[in-house]
């Protein structure tokens, strides 16, 4: 019994988590389509058979579908939940019609579709990071280092005890806490490093050390480290509160931060560095979000923040199948100012449905094994 309670509050979790985003991602798509008065021929939230649904008085049918990894927003004359269009079927429509379907949208209209859906999920984590900062602020101690430990990088680099961090990367510092994050997301990988010694800025470039860790979960995890020790006392933690305006660029400077150390993630497997035991696909996340969900709501929203920046962006990378797929067919007949030949693009979804579902198939081997 415990255990079947473990699992489900892993999988509700996850599910609810998952919905949201799907949610606003397809939302995205289904205003803008509105506003552009095309014809929408269902919204689901899943894939596979419908399990509840209803039909709106704009004839969409709006859908809670079985299989719950994903979602799509269908236009009327569309083929598929892949939005490519059927012509056999565009021709049948009457002329009444054929001006509210999307495949006789101008391009700039169907750049606007698709571009949406990624656009909301960037929005929706912009303004869960904000509101975040604005209601609870952060807690910083000093960003000062107590002791450098011998025989480490940090050492080699000349760092010192005392030595005051301004910035990381090119990113602000404000407390010991972005110390640790930013050079525990780093390993392996060279980062700048500037501080202040007795009112001079000294600039140091180290590569963090691989360490693998167990986090309180058990989970083994690897971290860069580069042989720093400080000792924070419960006193020494401010709270601080940005301003309006403030918050703002904290939160697109957290934003980037995401995306830039994603991308850095990503980047490692092209240099022999990444490690496949951290690629992780729906039941990775779902246990993710399980364990997130132990530590409180706050933090299963911070989760949810973080995964609709993730698949926003990863949606927009030129990948047939994918929303960048389809904006990489519709910059090219913005171009050229004809589109792509019909058997060019159905192989390109061709090859994108089977790169997305070897990656699918790849992340859920590698989380079960």
């Amino acid at each position: 019994m415990d255990f079947i309670i473990w699992l489900l509050s892993y999988i509700v979790s996850f599910l609810v988590v998952l919905t949201i985003i799907v949610f606003i991602h397809e939302m995205g798509h289904y205003l803008v389509a509105r506003w552009n008065n095309i014809a929408i021929k269902t919204f689901s939230v899943g894939f596979g058979k419908e399990l509840i649904g209803f039909t709106d008085k704009a004839g969409t049918r709006w859908k809670l579908s079985v299989i719950p990894l994903g979602g799509y927003v269908q236009f009327l004359g569309d083929m598929n939940a892949a939005s490519v269009p059927d012509n056999e079927a565009l021709e049948k429509f009457p002329k009444e019609i054929a001006p509210r379907l999307f495949a006789n949208k101008n391009v700039w209209q169907r750049i606007a579709v698709v571009s949406a859906g990624p656009i909301a999920n960037i929005i929706f984590t912009f303004l869960i990071l904000y509101a975040l900062l604005l209601g609870y602020g952060r807690y910083y101690a000093p960003a000062t280092f107590d002791e450098i430990i011998p025989d480490t990088v940090a050492q080699s680099a000349g760092l010192q005890a005392g030595d005051e961090v301004l910035s990381i990367d090119g990113y602000q510092v404000r407390g010991f806490n972005d110390v640790q994050r930013l050079i525990s997301t780093s390993p392996e990988r060279p980062i700048s490093i500037i501080v202040d010694r007795l009112g001079q800025e000294l600039s140091f470039t180290i590569t963090p050390k691989a360490e693998e860790v167990t986090d309180r979960f058990g989970n083994n995890i690897k971290i860069g480290r580069i042989g720093v020790r400080r000792s924070i006392e419960p006193e020494e933690y401010k709270l601080y509160k940005p301003t309006m305006v403030e918050a703002v660029g904290m939160t697109f400077e957290e934003m980037w931060f995401i995306i830039d150390r994603t991308a850095a993630f990503i980047g490692d497997f092209f240099v022999g560095r990444g490690d496949l035991e951290q690629l992780g696909g729906p039941v990775k996340i779902a246990k993710i979000s399980g364990e997130v969900a132990t530590l409180g709501i706050i933090a299963l929203i911070n989760l949810m923040a973080l995964l609709s920046l993730n698949i926003g962006i990863f949606n927009l990378l030129p990948i047939p199948m994918l929303d960048g797929g389809h904006l990489s067919y519709y910059f090219y007949e913005a171009i050229r100012g004809k589109p792509l030949s019909q058997k060019i693009q159905d192989f390109g979804f061709r090859i994108g449905a089977f790169l997305i579902f070897s990656l699918m198939l790849f992340t859920i081997v590698n989380d079960i094994f």
